[in-house]
């Protein structure tokens, strides 16, 4: 007898939870912290706008005036103001650190470049991406010919990683997604590719250093 309730006691349990997990199925409990739990993901091209009426600030740009503490290159120059070009023309100045890569880095800035460029800009840097596509892609204007055009095959290494750091014109900013030495790396891929300079002597990071002031604070 004793073993029959015991064996109904455990059934009665079993069945309960059984109950209770279902319930907890159809009815879950509120999330603690539902940013953190469902996290909104935000493209470089979308449109951040809604944001700033919900009071969240997000503009894809590290904290004006910091680098991380693992950075080779910093690059002092910020960003030029509204309507402003003169930060953009003293970036002419700034020399490329990086001279010379392994063949292994090269593919590396390849890779990078095909990832991050290569949409707008084309795997043979005609400008013909993915995004154009002979002109019946879904962007409606030619990006940039990096190969074969004066204008950019002249356009100094400087402007260049200016450009790729802060976004220019209808290109956005990508120093939230390429680190300065991969951005700089990439910058060497296209001048090479461009037939503007081959792997020769490295130059000392101290010629990244442009006559505009310091204002650099290091992240902790």
């Amino acid at each position: 007898m004793t073993n029959k309730l015991t064996i109904a006691g455990v059934l009665a349990v079993l069945g309960l939870l059984a109950a209770c997990s279902e319930e907890v199925k159809r009815k879950p409990g509120s999330i603690y912290m539902p940013d953190m739990a469902n996290s909104r993901a935000y493209e470089t091209y979308a449109d951040h706008s809604n944001l700033e009426a919900k009071g969240i600030s997000y503009n894809n740009m590290p904290v004006a005036g910091t680098v991380s503490r693992s950075e080779e290159y910093v690059y002092h120059i910020p960003k030029d103001s509204a309507g402003s070009e003169t930060m953009y023309n003293a970036s002419a100045s700034v020399i490329n650190p990086v001279q010379m890569l392994s063949e292994e880095e090269m593919t590396e800035a390849k890779r990078l470049y095909l990832v991050n460029c290569g949409i707008c800009h084309g795997p043979k840097l005609d400008g013909n991406g993915p995004l154009w596509k002979d002109g019946s892609g879904p962007y409606p204007a030619k990006p940039a010919t990096l190969k074969g055009d004066a204008k950019y095959e002249d356009m100094t290494e400087g402007m260049m990683f200016y450009s790729v750091t802060y976004g220019r014109n209808l290109m956005g900013a990508y120093s939230s997604q390429l680190t300065p030495k991969q951005r700089w790396n990439i910058i060497h891929y296209i001048k090479v590719e461009q037939g503007k300079k081959g792997n020769g002597k490295a130059i000392p990071a101290t010629t990244l250093t442009p006559a505009v002031k310091d204002t650099t604070v290091v992240a902790k």
